[in-house]
Order: C-alpha cells, then sequence, then structure tokens
C-alpha cells in the first residue's frame, strides 16, 4: 500500500509509505491519501491529523515524475493534488516531516496547518530546474508563510533551504531530531486534543480565512458568526465548569 494509517488516542498518523520512490506522489498514494482523510474527517474519535512519510530520507519529492511522463496524475477531484494540497480540512493537520520535503512535497507541507521538522530536513520548489512551475498551491501559500522576496528567492532559484533556516523564517514550528519528529508531531496533536474540538476546528477557520479577508467589517462578522456556532455547542458550558471544579474537562466535541 502506498499510504498507511495508524491511531494514537485521539490523533491519525497517517503515512506515504514510498520510500523507494523518495515518497513521490502517483495516482495510487494521491487516492490512498485522500481516502485516509475522508475517513479520519467522519471520525469523531479523531480530533487532529498526522502527516509523514516512510524513512529519513524523504517527506515526498513531490509528483512522481516517471508516472507523469506516462499519462498518469497524482490529483483527485476533492483534493486535487496528492488528494491534499486543495482540500478544505476541518480537524487540525500536522506535518511531520522526516527528510526532504521538495516540489509537491513542500506544497503537501503548505496544505498542513503547522510543521514539525526533522533537523536534516531541506524545503523547496526545484520546479523551474524542470521548466515547470509549481502549481499545487506553493505559489500563494508560500509567500503567506515567509517573506516575499525570500518565497521568490525559492521560487526562481529553485535552490532548497535547511530546516534550521526555514524555522528561523517561521516556515516550521519546531525542529527535532529526525528519529522524534513524528512522536513530536503527536504531542503537539495531543496538546491541540486537550481543547474543544469545536473551538479548536472554529479557530482555525477563522485565521486560516484572516489572510484572504479585505476588511475588518467581514472580520468581525465571521468571528461573530463563528461565535455563535459555538456557543450552541454542548462543550460550552464544560469548559467553564471544569475550571470551577477544578477538574480536566470532559470534551464532547459537539
Amino acid at each position: 500500500m502506498a499510504v498507511t494509517t495508524e491511531r494514537r488516542g485521539r490523533v491519525e498518523v497517517v503515512t506515504i509509505d514510498r520510500p523507494e520512490a523518495r515518497n513521490a506522489i502517483n495516482k495510487e498514494t494521491a487516492e490512498g491519501l485522500e481516502a485516509a482523510w475522508d475517513a479520519a474527517e467522519a471520525d469523531d474519535d479523531v480530533w487532529a491529523m498526522v502527516l509523514t512519510a516512510t524513512g529519513d530520507q524523504a517527506f515526498s519529492a513531490g509528483m512522481d515524475l516517471k508516472a507523469f511522463i506516462t499519462g498518469e496524475l497524482p490529483i483527485t477531484h476533492k483534493g486535487g493534488f496528492g488528494g491534499t494540497a486543495s482540500r478544505e480540512f476541518v480537524k487540525p493537520l500536522i506535518a511531520a516531516v522526516n527528510g526532504r520535503a521538495l516540489a509537491g512535497g513542500l506544497e503537501l507541507m503548505l496544505s498542513c496547518d503547522l510543521v514539525v521538522a526533522a533537523d536534516h530536513a531541506e524545503f523547496g520548489i526545484p520546479e523551474v530546474k524542470r521548466g515547470l512551475v509549481a502549481a499545487a498551491g506553493a505559489m500563494f501559500r508560500l509567500p503567506q508563510r515567509i517573506p516575499l522576496s525570500l518565497a521568490l528567492e525559492m521560487a526562481m532559484t529553485g535552490e532548497p533551504i535547511s530546516a534550521q533556516r526555514a524555522l528561523e523564517l517561521n516556515l516550521v514550528n519546531r525542529v527535532v531530531a529526525g528519529e522524534r519528529v513524528v512522536d513530536e508531531a503527536v504531542v503537539l496533536a495531543e496538546a491541540i486534543c486537550e481543547n474543544a474540538p469545536v473551538a479548536v476546528q472554529v479557530s482555525k477557520r477563522l485565521m486560516r480565512g484572516a489572510a484572504y479577508l479585505t476588511s475588518e467589517d467581514e472580520a468581525w462578522k465571521q468571528t461573530n458568526e463563528a461565535m455563535a456556532a459555538v456557543m450552541a455547542t454542548e462543550d460550552v458550558m464544560e469548559g467553564p465548569r471544569a475550571f470551577a471544579e477544578k477538574r480536566k474537562p470532559e470534551w464532547k466535541g459537539r
């Protein structure tokens, strides 16, 4: 199988499993990722997700070029490239970057909300070296996360940056030893899962959408609508009640 899954408490760990191809994305992998996301998003027992890959060399080299030249495109109807890049995820998604994240591999990472990187990882969009353009989100997501001048440098030179440089640029949240990258991503996911699921999901949606708003009036409108939705949940009273009773909240996720 090109994609495997593992449940760790309330966290679903989804793994690209093609180390012999530097975890490049072919049609089978794209469909496997989409199926994994469908299952995790539909499962009320999953509150957060982690995307990683097998081995310590590559998170993903991007599109499988050998498959591409035969006419195979690693695209799905719901998620676009890799069944992931253009999908709107409701639940938090963390990338555990275990090695090089290049081309479409970087774009899969940019689809995630948070990033934990191995200290030997590298990040780049080398498409121009092959006469191509990064077309699975990097052209607008990368300059949202790092300064435009540096995003332009990466896009036009095709040269990668190190994990430490990515951390300095706030492209990644944490850098850890390679053998700890998945465990650290799960720890981060578990910290998120300590909180009310609906409140987390709404907070994520508001912050991600803020980058595209053109006015503060619209921002307030969306915030007020979201708050009304949260106030209608069972969990909204559980947090204050647990605080008053000096106990851990028992979230229902509804």
